[in-house]
């Protein structure tokens, strides 16, 4: 049988069901929480430059970086004149770099997903066991009652009264 760690055995006549439940209140460290342990150097930084590079603020800087670079070597004795080719090289160069790290970080979030999926799995596999354990006890009190309720019949039947000879 595939469990889920943390959880336990649901059959029949076992605590299970309640040992299950408390396991998963117990929990205190999340998936990602724990996911993130295990990064390595080389993938937090591309998690931080792919989100530093998908923002407004790295936009906003790099144009103004761009504006700088062309007025200080449009009005000054600039390195780089018009039309700027050591800082087309840069932008090309920088371009080939991001489209790596976009692809390296797309990679693990490939991987963060698929590991997000079979955990999703493995929980509704964990849960359908326990449903179907809550069901088969549910089943056996309808039973216990439909018993009873056959035990209380014949009780409140009246009895024959034996006859007076």
């Amino acid at each position: 049988m595939n469990t889920v760690p943390g959880t336990s055995d649901t059959s029949p006549g076992s605590s299970g069901i309640a040992h299950t439940a408390s396991a998963h209140r117990g929990l205190t460290i999340t998936w990602h929480q724990q996911h993130k342990k295990s990064l390595t150097a080389g993938e937090r930084a591309a998690d931080t430059l792919r989100n530093s590079m998908g923002s407004w603020r790295f936009v906003g800087g790099f144009v103004l970086f761009m504006i700088l670079w062309a007025v200080a070597n449009s009005y000054a004795s600039g390195w780089d004149p018009y039309p700027f080719i050591l800082l087309n090289l840069f932008l090309s160069m920088l371009a080939g770099l991001q489209g790596a790290i976009l692809l390296i970080s797309a990679k693990r979030q490939d991987a963060i997903a698929a590991a997000l999926a079979q955990h999703d799995c493995d929980t509704n596999i964990a849960a359908k066991v326990d449903i179907e354990a809550l069901l088969e006890i549910n089943n056996r009190q309808l039973a216990m009652i439909s018993d009873l309720r056959a035990i209380l019949d014949r009780l409140d039947r009246p009895r024959p009264t034996p006859a007076n000879d």
